[in-house]
């Protein structure tokens, strides 16, 4: 096998792949040899399997790998690995926790910028900060600047421009050099030149000097698909291949030379030694000539691939290899669709045309939505279009700037359908870390912030969502509602106990912790309601054989306990290091592969990070912070091993180096500001000072433009583009990104129709996805619901065979909410949220509901001589304000209850106590509390804690249970008077006789269909009658629809509103019947 350095350039990354296959199948390696290739990122390196395993039926023997993993075996390979250890002490997880050392000791005037930014450090956030980006800095510098470090370790405090002059650093970054000779002073004697940047001199003179291949190194090793390599990589991969075959294959966008058509063509002094300049192109062309003759595209976002290949050149020597391979330039044509006109023009390198073409297809789709959900939705309509022209999963790539942000939407839409719905569309997210995906990793995410936790229910609750840590206290998932009906019964709220809370700074109070409710519970399960002891409200409802539950989550408490406040002290990282394993083990039980894997990595990740720290001889004790970040951070890097090209859609991130060709290529969130995405440089950075870049450095906007470039070329059918185009909340329009503009801008200059901008609808069931136009939608729902005729009024279902027989509930739910009793009792319907939220603060003051709960309690308290108990039974149940806030909060409750209860002692020392008077009649059977006095009067009693009085007009609502008994009583030949007593009157409804055969009929009729009426609307009907038919049908409306300055009844009542969206949906003859039926009697007998 001939060694040497052998470039293949291309436009088309499939047709390098060919070749490669090609290529291997004629010159294989022997049988257990691997062959080695260089990759950038986990999809290419799939893509480059999948076309291996579909050329030779399978994919073995190959050892896919990182460039800088690569180099550093390289250098232990002609070095000796007694020479150079495993991993550099110079890499970025290891020089952080050295930097993190150094900083506190650091000295002089020269460090002053550094010591200002550390003052008032006490956490050490500040030097962990500081100490990830310096290593960040200085590994760039090791790779991009090895010549700066050979200065500073030789004593100069200086740089070199990429024009070759020497620049003294100033007084504010001299601090750079001499910390990088600190560092260099602390490593130990034999670890001294072994920084990345000094290795690499080593490395290319003993490349030089060898006779034969070391064993370490590869016979051929294959780099491919990579747009960017720093000249570092470039000097080893061709000092190696002098005893090594290295194939580079390189995706070049045009066939001719291209290197002088951007800015800063003067620092590459490029050799034309392969491309051979465009014909008619000048050897230096001004600005002028190169708008005529360049691609602007090109020009504009090639500036990147410009530098790389520029730098190959360095090395190519094309006669040397060109007999080796039949073809060594792979240049072909695109089709003749709009795409593939503009992907040409880039391979010509051809300008925009003086005459704009007359060609129009769909190859290209722009996309403009209101939202990111918006945008996701309108483009799984567009696949489904796609696939049913015979589009694959597979053969779909959707990108990013953010897959984070678009992940929730992502899985919102394509995942909320069955796989047996035909419009399914398998799909895979890529590039999430590990810890916004795996529920284990985010619980214990939260957990290495435990000495922030507030301890609120939530947090507790979203522990216990894992079953790893039920499995761990012996609990099951059916547990759960149960403990939450325990921890709102006991009035738990938050806080372990009021040390924990005096340590946030707050009053060391106890009422409503976690504390306060256990010790309830044990009382409670221990003496039942036997009474408070020991200054504790028993809770009584923990009982039986389901208490275990409770004190499973007491051991939980418990243990959460002892690592609060072990956390909240600094140890050293061996300590840090059992003190986690123990965590991980006392916590989680693994309930499957996934999390035991999970686990296992867990356990590596922190051998790696002791690992780190003992290299850098950090010992020092360090807050949990510094840990979590180092610890959870090793689990983010998926390397190769990441999921990509499983046969789904793939949903992935713009990232350098993933141009892998797909057949429809789509990218989402190109809006003005988010892509190119900037990322401010670091203000020590001196990579980024004016003046001092050079070619093949990094930079994100770059790699963005020749990414958005590399994108568009991979595309082979066609490209869809998306942005937010329109405010979803004024409408108003929104930019798309910059390069989108440019691509928009080409469009219009180079086509007579260029494709059109589609604007989509704010929402998913607009009518304009229907109707037959341009715009298409595959939900089938919102069509359904668009076609389905507007309900008939009366909302009627068939009829029921036999009514049940009615109680005073149920009639006085019927005049509470007439729709309400149909849509519960007829369709077992029940509107409104009814997932459990427990609540999380501790109570300060009362709202009306609860004033209202509290008086009609200690009403009922007060009628009994029982009112100080109950006082103590509240204060200690955790309902009552905290401390010092009960008092306001309650006294006025306390003395309206206070009154309320003698006055109507009062009333009733006349009367017996009460007893149960029985009701029938056809249809209605129930029983009456009544009370009677020795004359044998008999009077049904309703206490209100609240006012019945609205200035000087009755609130009618307000006597609808006690209308309801009264009505009964008194229409079955039972002579019963009823009163209502509240803190502002006392309302008296005589006995005599009454017809209940109206009420009876009404409540046949609501279990057959909503009936058109409401309470309060028709209290308000009743009332404006004086003023005329027409003024009290406007007074309903009013009171029913609302209007700027009050609500109406149909919000407040969710059944009214569900059958009768407003008043105008009611029938109003029948709305008057039934107001004059039902409720007009009430307002008649009240006295």
């Amino acid at each position: 096998m001939q060694s040497g350095l052998s470039i293949i350039q291309g436009n088309k990354l499939d047709d390098l792949r060919d070749l490669l296959v090609a290529f291997l199948a004629q010159s294989p390696l022997s049988p257990l040899e691997n062959e080695t290739f260089l990759v950038q990122s986990n999809g290419m390196a799939q893509w480059l399997k999948l076309g291996l395993a579909e050329s030779a039926g399978i994919c073995a023997a190959v050892d896919m790998q990182m460039p800088v993993r690569f180099l550093w075996q390289a250098y232990r390979a002609v070095l000796g690995a007694h020479n150079v250890p495993r991993h550099s002490p110079f890499d970025k997880p290891r020089l952080r926790w050295r930097l993190l050392r150094l900083l506190p000791g650091l000295d002089g005037d020269t460090y002053a910028p550094l010591k200002r930014f550390l003052e008032g450090d006490a956490d050490q956030r500040k030097a962990w900060q500081l100490a990830q980006k310096i290593a960040d800095i200085f590994d760039q510098y090791q790779m991009y600047r090895a010549d700066w470090l050979a200065d500073w370790e030789a004593g100069f405090d200086r740089v070199l421009s990429p024009r070759g002059k020497v620049e003294e650093l100033g007084s504010e970054h001299r601090w750079q050099p001499a910390l990088w000779r600190a560092l260099m002073a602390d490593m130990q004697s034999e670890q001294t030149g072994i920084s990345r940047s000094a290795l690499h001199q080593r490395f290319l003179a003993a490349a030089k000097a060898l006779q034969s291949r070391p064993a370490g190194l590869p016979k051929r090793l294959i780099v491919f698909g990579i747009s960017s390599l720093p000249s570092q990589v470039l000097e080893a991969l061709d000092a190696i291949s002098q005893h090594c075959q290295v194939l580079l294959f390189v995706a070049n966008p045009c066939q001719h030379f291209w290197g002088d058509i951007v800015d800063g063509r003067d620092l590459l002094r490029l050799e034309q030694k392969r491309q051979q300049r465009k014909p008619g192109l000048p050897l230096e062309p001004s600005d002028d000539e190169l708008h005529a003759s360049a691609n602007p595209l090109l020009a504009s976002w090639g500036k990147q691939g410009r530098d790389y290949i520029g730098l190959l050149s360095r090395y190519d020597e094309p006669d040397h290899y060109r007999a080796d391979f039949q073809q060594i330039d792979l240049f072909s044509g695109y089709g003749d669709s709009v795409l593939g006109q503009i992907q040409q023009d880039i391979l010509d390198l051809n300008p925009l045309p003086t005459e704009k073409r007359a060609s129009t297809d769909d190859s290209i789709r722009l996309v403009s939505a209101h939202s990111r959900q918006r945008e996701v939705e309108v483009l799984q309509d567009f696949l489904l279009t796609q696939m049913e022209k015979g589009l694959k999963p597979r053969d779909i790539i959707v990108m990013t700037p953010d897959i984070q942000a678009y992940a929730p939407h992502i899985e919102a839409v394509f995942g909320q359908l069955e796989w047996r719905d035909p419009r399914f569309i398998p799909f895979t997210l890529s590039d999430r870390t590990e810890r916004d995906v795996n529920p284990l990793l985010v619980a214990l995410d939260k957990l290495l912030t435990l000495p922030q936790w507030r301890f609120a229910v939530s947090d507790l609750s979203d522990l216990l969502d894992l079953a790893a840590v039920r499995a761990r206290f012996g609990l099951s998932e059916a547990d759960l509602p149960q403990l939450k009906d325990w921890i709102a019964g006991a009035g738990i709220r938050w806080g372990l106990n009021g040390q924990q809370r005096a340590a946030l700074g707050l009053p060391a109070l106890e009422q409503n912790s976690w504390q306060f409710g256990l010790k309830r519970w044990l009382l409670g399960y221990a003496q039942g309601n036997a009474g408070r002891f020991a200054g504790i409200e028993p809770y009584d409802e923990v009982a039986g054989l389901a208490a275990g539950a409770a004190g499973s989550l007491a051991d939980l408490i418990a243990l959460l306990e002892g690592y609060w406040q072990a956390f909240a002290q600094p140890h050293s990282p061996e300590d840090w290091a059992a003190l986690l394993r123990q965590l991980l083990s006392d916590l989680f039980t693994a309930q499957d592969s996934d999390e035991r894997l999970t686990l296992e990595q867990l356990s590596l990740a922190l051998d790696a990070w002791l690992e780190h720290c003992s290299e850098a001889h950090f010992d020092s004790a360090i807050e949990l912070h510094l840990v979590r970040d180092a610890w959870l951070g090793m689990l983010d890097d998926g390397g190769l091993a990441q999921r990509f090209l499983a046969g789904s859609v793939n949903f992935a991130t713009l990232m350098p180096m993933r141009a892998i060709p797909f057949r429809l290529v789509c990218i989402l969130g190109l809006n003005d500001g988010d892509y190119p995405r900037s990322v401010a440089p670091v203000d020590f950075d001196l990579m980024s000072l004016p003046g001092q870049y050079r070619p093949g450095d990094r930079s994100r906007r770059e790699d963005d433009r020749y990414l958005f470039l590399e994108a568009l070329l991979s595309a082979r059918d066609a490209l869809y583009l998306s942005w937010v185009g329109r405010s979803v909340q004024d409408n108003t329009e929104r930019p798309p990104s910059v390069l989108l503009g440019q691509l928009l801008d080409y469009l219009e200059g180079g086509w007579q129709q260029p494709p059109a901008i589609i604007q989509h609808p704010l929402q998913p069931f607009s009518r304009r996805y229907f109707e037959g136009g341009a715009l298409t939608s595959f939900a089938r729902e919102w069509r359904q619901v668009l076609d389905t005729p507007e309900l008939e009024a009366s909302h009627s279902v068939a009829p029921l065979t036999e009514t049940p027989a009615a109680d005073l509930k149920l009639l006085a739910k019927l005049l509470r909410s007439p729709c309400q009793l149909f849509f519960n009792e007829r369709l077992k319907i029940y509107l409104g949220n009814e997932q459990q939220v427990l609540a999380e603060d501790e109570p300060f003051t009362l709202n009306a509901l609860e004033q209202y709960q509290l008086t009609d309690q200690l009403l009922a308290a007060s009628l009994d001589g029982t009112l100080d108990r109950e006082l103590e039974r509240l204060k200690g149940s955790g309902t009552l304000p905290l401390a010092g806030f009960a008092e306001p909060a309650i006294g006025g409750v306390v003395e309206a209850a206070t009154e309320l209860a003698a006055k109507a002692q009062g009333l009733l020392a006349s009367y017996h106590p009460a007893k149960a008077l029985e009701l029938a009649t056809g249809g209605f059977a129930d029983w009456l509390e009544v009370r009677q006095s020795n004359s044998g009067d008999k009077l049904q009693l309703q206490l209100r804690p609240t006012s019945v009085l609205a200035g000087n007009k009755v609130k009618y609502h307000a006597l609808l249970r006690l209308w309801a008994g009264h009505l009964l009583a008194n229409g079955t030949g039972h002579l019963v008077d009823s009163k209502l007593l509240a803190p502002d009157a006392e309302l008296h409804l005589a006995r005599g006789p009454l017809n209940a055969a109206p009420i009876l009929a009404a409540f046949k009729a609501a279990l057959n269909g909503p009936l058109p009426v409401a309470p309060r609307t028709a209290f308000a009907y009743l009332a404006a009658l004086d003023k005329g038919e027409e003024a009290a049908i406007a007074a309903a409306q009013k009171a029913y629809d609302g209007d700027d300055f009050s609500p109406g009844e149909r919000e407040q009542d969710l059944y009214c509103a569900r059958a009768y969206p407003s008043f105008a949906d009611m029938d109003t003859d029948h709305f008057k019947a039934l107001a004059q039926s039902l409720y007009a009697p009430l307002t008649e007998a009240v006295q």
